[in-house]
């Protein structure tokens, strides 16, 4: 018979139970941006909605708490609206400073600017800038801000894309990157504060409001 106070009581084998679900999620997530890359706009939003509702829901590292978990209904969205997704070019920057933000228990995090999109001015008000985390592999990662955030969608603002966690919209065969706001989703600090996150630097905040995406519960 195996002793589960024993194992729960074995720091080695809770961290190898941690560290296997965390590969898992990822594996589950890289699977779902690969997928929503092969089909069309709507069809793969409406996909990426049900994979994350079981996400949070059954996974052992939902951003959720378990308690949580047990009443969750589902994220809330806005409804997909085709005119906010964007193809854009992206074009270098020069002379911009790193941004170094804490992530708790992983330390520092420091993002490079390393381009601005080119394609987001006429309908959005403003460009937003590409920040590359610096440190092993590194990766791309686009935070931002709009004038939803408080009243309709997280404080600190939402993500749109980050390659470490596998969040690739990927891009065009022109070689333009897609953009489409209403994959956005909550930073995991918006549901617990057990995380902590890099939340959006000011000069990646839209002047209006973008209402796609992941939008804050129903009161």
């Amino acid at each position: 018979m195996t002793n589960h106070t024993t194992i729960a009581a074995d720091p080695a084998k809770a961290k190898l139970e941690t560290t296997a679900a965390l590969q898992d999620w990822r594996r589950q997530v890289a699977d779902l941006y690969a997928a929503v890359r092969a089909m069309p706009g709507q069809a793969g939003w409406a996909h990426w909605r049900g994979v994350r509702d079981r996400l949070f829901r059954e996974h052992a590292q939902s951003p959720l708490a378990a308690t949580r978990r047990e009443r969750f209904g589902g994220i809330r969205y806005f409804d997909y609206d085709p005119a906010l997704r964007f193809e854009v070019m992206l074009r270098p920057v020069e002379d911009r400073e790193t941004i170094r933000v804490e992530a708790g228990k992983d330390g520092a995090m420091v993002l490079r600017p390393y381009a601005l999109s080119h394609g987001l001015a006429a309908a959005l008000g403003g460009e937003l800038t590409l920040y590359w985390i610096e440190g092993y592999g590194g990766g791309s990662f686009l935070p931002f801000g709009d004038a939803s955030n408080g009243e309709e969608t997280f404080a600190g603002g939402r993500y749109l894309l980050d390659t470490i966690k596998s969040a690739d919209l990927g891009a065009t065969p022109a070689g333009k990157t897609i953009l489409d706001f209403n994959f956005a989703y909550y930073p995991s600090c918006a549901y617990s504060e057990a995380w902590v996150c890099p939340l959006s630097p000011a000069e990646n905040r839209l002047p209006g409001a973008v209402r796609a995406g992941e939008r804050n519960p129903a009161g």
